[in-house]
């Protein structure tokens, strides 16, 4: 899986350049440029959509067992962090956010399903959201010969979510862990085999509560729809206003190819070149379309970035402190 991320991060980068010097790198950054420092404003347009994705992962705990609303909003800006800036294929991100709540006294059971689940529902909130952009195209473009693609993308995708969400009822961790019981000593294996059966368990538990589930899905919705603003505010910047519904289209369907794409990190390239299709449609120009891309990144810089500091440290605090405790033992 890390070998395809590798790939895709060198494929999209491949594709980023060459998107950027075909329609002029100069006149895109002039763009950006020109906005001067208000650009700097645009990561806090990301703040809501943190704090309802922060929600609906607390919907997936045992009602009994929710860790405090800080500590999951740490985790899951974490997480998200690690997933955007490093090549893990979408997977490192939950590993980080479902080890520092079982840092900070969660069960590590508890912190696994939920992780697990969490990832399902980020897929599943995708549907709604990318059913919702390709209305908005039928709806306001010209021309709509890109429909038939995007659809069928769409349907490979969501066919994925379903194979996903069966293999989790079937015994995810259960069957990973007879996989590499020939590499691990016998009083190892029991204990992982436990554990595993245990996560099996929690995860069809929490499926089984669709109340909580739907919950959790419909508040993983609003966080993607949230996202329009930062697309609405850079247009705004850039100096060429479009309503919040032509955002909305934008947003959706450069989100929806990202999904479609997910071996590629951060979807380098793959966002770029959503952005022109999408911006074409209600009469952008690449040179634009690709300045708006660019903006929305700077976010990556003024949070992402903290992030994957942040856990480093975290990660290496939690390290000392372990290797401490052994060898005063």
């Amino acid at each position: 899986m890390y070998i395809l991320s590798y790939f895709g991060l060198f494929l999209g980068l491949i594709v980023l350049t060459v998107l950027l010097t075909w329609h002029g790198i100069l006149e895109i950054f002039n763009l950006l440029l020109t906005s001067g420092w208000n650009l700097l404003l645009l990561p806090f347009a990301w703040v809501p959509c943190l704090i309802t994705a922060t929600v609906s992962w607390g919907f997936l705990f045992p009602e009994s067992r929710v860790p405090s609303f800080l500590h999951l909003c740490l985790a899951n800006w974490m997480g998200r962090a690690v997933n955007t800036l490093l090549p893990v294929a979408t997977i490192g991100g939950e590993i980080a956010k479902a080890r520092l709540i079982t840092v900070w006294g969660s069960s590590g059971v508890d912190a696994s399903a939920s992780a697990v689940v969490d990832k399902t529902v980020q897929a599943i909130a995708v549907i709604p959201w990318g059913l919702i952009g390709i209305i908005l195209m039928v709806c306001l473009a010209s021309d709509n010969s890109i429909v038939i693609p995007i659809l069928t993308g769409f349907l490979l995708l969501s066919i994925g979510i379903g194979g996903f969400i069966l293999v989790q009822h079937a015994g995810m961790f259960a069957k990973l862990t007879g996989l590499v019981e020939k590499f691990i000593s016998p009083d190892n294996l029991a204990k992982m085999s436990n554990n595993a059966k245990e996560v099996d368990r929690l995860v069809i538990d929490i499926y089984n509560d669709r109340h909580q589930f739907a919950r959790s899905v419909l508040w993983k919705t609003v966080s993607l729809i949230l996202e329009t603003a930062e697309a609405w505010l850079a247009c705004y910047f850039l100096g060429h206003s479009i309503s919040l519904v032509e955002a909305m289209m934008i947003r959706s369907l450069t989100s929806t190819l990202n999904n479609i794409a997910f071996f590629i990190p951060n979807g380098y390239g793959i966002q770029e070149g959503g952005y022109i299709m999408a911006g074409s449609l209600i009469g952008l120009t690449p040179e634009f379309s690709l300045a708006l891309s660019l903006a929305t990144r700077i976010r990556e810089l003024c949070i992402d970035l903290p992030g994957v500091l942040t856990w480093q440290h975290l990660e290496s605090k939690y390290y000392l402190q372990k290797k401490q405790l052994v060898s005063e033992n």
